[in-house]
């Protein structure tokens, strides 16, 4: 069985602290149709921000 894409696809998770670092994760666009906002840490400013999704 193929794994479905267009249910979960792939996203970059930006950081708002301006350097530049990136996650990659997935999400279910049912659950979570807008953009998604996490809470994470970046290791370039040493301390949490918030990633927003980028497309």
């Amino acid at each position: 069985m193929a794994r479905s894409t267009d249910v979960r696809p792939v996203i970059k998770l930006r950081s708002t602290g301006g350097t530049g670092f990136t996650y990659v994760t997935r999400k279910n666009r049912r659950n979570d149709p807008d953009r998604l906002v996490l809470r994470k840490y970046d290791p370039v400013l040493r301390r949490h921000v918030d990633f927003r999704e980028d497309r």
